[in-house]
């Protein structure tokens, strides 16, 4: 059963909060003072508190019930905090909704208001809890990853992004092929930095090729090598990647655009190890691991005849998927910070808008969007005007779980961090000044921090 605690010094006004309350199965615990609510709130678990403004006699100022809310907040600033005001302290409460009260109410309180409000807060307060519970949790399995693996630096924060380092590092000592899908500039080729860099061939040739980018005339030369004289301007034989890549690994991004020709030498490098160099008879062997990446739907490109099926099973022995940029709104703070030159800042309404953008390019867009805002930025403090993106977007991310963090997980990252405020600020996804606001709101003195190292 939900709790909730009444600190009023109206007996009357208690009893009937408890009435009305039990009938939706809430139950109350009161205190007439502000030190005996403070009392209670240290031995029982209460879920949201409904305070008074005056509690002295001849006293209606409303300064007691300023105070007590700012003790409570200081100390439970997650609990949500109803205050029950006569029409004299109005603008006193009005204040301190600013200042981090969920509501105020005044006498007499219309009763259906009341106990649709404090449902929707209770409601409210459970999901955050949830949430702060789940990144809570993504924050440590995010850090065991990084002690046990190499990430290759890969900036995240979001679930699915731990989700996806987690399956690569899993599978990375497995020599088997790995296909990675996505849309272009979600991180593709991170994820087989990371596949390559915890693999037993880490100490090995790690060789990347962006096969969209190559010209088609040329694909078969670049990946499997040519003998001079083998087409027009080749003068002197050429090397192929496969051949580089012997005794390592070979990265293929964008997969599906090679040809059904190179297609066929392809399956039969993964099938045998074996080709032949353009132009020549000599049959040459190989041991490679491939990794391929691929933005588009090699299902549907085999529908229409331009992938080859048995290529595709040989390639997607293990598929590792990508998700969009919008899809890990958690991972975009982090991201932008990283991008961002030393000393430059971010405003709290630059922060808001890069949180709100679709991100069609993905992390590849961000980044540019975030080089072209420094550049822009006036005396390095980026504001939504130099980000050049849509004002009227509102666009609502998919998965966001972006929570305030609290006091307690501060101090933690702090020390995790070993109080370098730079690499707080990112693990948490603010910037130094959103941090050093939090510090500032929780009392956590700035002084006391070392320099950062």
């Amino acid at each position: 059963m939900n709790q909730i605690l009444i600190i009023d010094d109206n007996y009357g006004i208690a009893t009937a909060l408890d009435v009305l309350f039990s009938l939706y199965e809430i139950k109350t615990i009161h205190a007439d003072t502000p030190e005996q609510g403070l009392l209670l709130l240290q031995s029982n678990k209460v879920d949201l508190i409904i305070q008074d403004m005056n509690f002295s006699e001849d006293t209606t100022s409303g300064e007691e019930g300023k105070t007590l809310f700012k003790q409570i907040h200081a100390n439970y600033p997650d609990l949500p905090v109803i205050l029950l005001t006569a029409w004299g302290n109005i603008e006193t409460a009005v204040n301190l909704v600013k200042s981090g009260a969920s509501d105020y109410l005044t006498k007499p309180w219309d009763d259906t208001k009341l106990v649709t409000t404090v449902q929707n807060l209770i409601e409210l307060g459970q999901l955050r809890q949830q949430t702060n519970s789940m990144i809570s949790q993504t924050s440590s399995q995010t850090h065991s990853l990084s002690e046990q693996y190499n990430l290759c630096g890969t900036i995240f924060n979001s679930s699915a992004m731990l989700q996806t380092l987690t399956m690569a590092t899993q599978i990375a000592h497995a020599d088997i092929p790995v296909l990675i899908t996505g849309p272009n500039g979600s991180g593709k080729e991170k994820v087989a930095e990371t596949i390559q860099a915890n693999s037993s061939e880490k100490d090995n040739t790690f060789v990347k090729v962006n096969v969209g980018a190559l010209p088609m005339e040329l694909l078969e030369a670049e990946l499997f090598g040519a003998e001079a004289g083998a087409f027009t301007g080749a003068q002197k034989k050429r090397v192929g990647r496969f051949e580089a890549a012997d005794g390592g690994t070979l990265f293929l991004d964008e997969i599906g655009n090679l040809p059904l020709s190179g297609q066929i030498k392809l399956l039969r490098v993964l099938q045998t190890g074996e080709f032949e160099r353009l132009g020549s008879s000599q049959t040459r062997k190989v041991k490679v691991r491939v990794i391929s990446a691929t933005n588009a739907d090699l299902l549907d490109e085999i529908k229409q005849g331009n992938f080859r099926e048995d290529l595709y099973y040989r390639l997607n022995v293990i598929e590792i998927k990508v998700a969009p940029l919008v899809d890990r709104v958690d991972d975009i703070l982090p991201l932008a910070l990283h991008f961002m030159p030393e000393g430059t800042t971010l405003s709290n309404e630059a922060e808001s808008r890069l949180q709100n953008h679709s991100w069609p390019g993905n992390v590849r867009e961000l980044e540019n969007v975030i080089k072209r805002a420094s550049l822009l930025a006036s005396e390095g403090h980026i504001q939504v005007k130099d980000l050049g993106l849509p004002e009227k977007e509102f666009i609502t991310p998919r998965n966001t779980t972006v929570i305030e963090p609290d006091k307690e997980e501060l101090l933690q990252t702090l020390q995790a961090n070993r109080h370098n405020i730079s690499q707080t600020a990112k693990q948490l996804g603010l910037s130094r000044q959103s941090l050093y606001r939090r510090m500032d709101k929780f009392s956590i003195p700035r002084d006391t921090v070392p320099k950062e190292l």
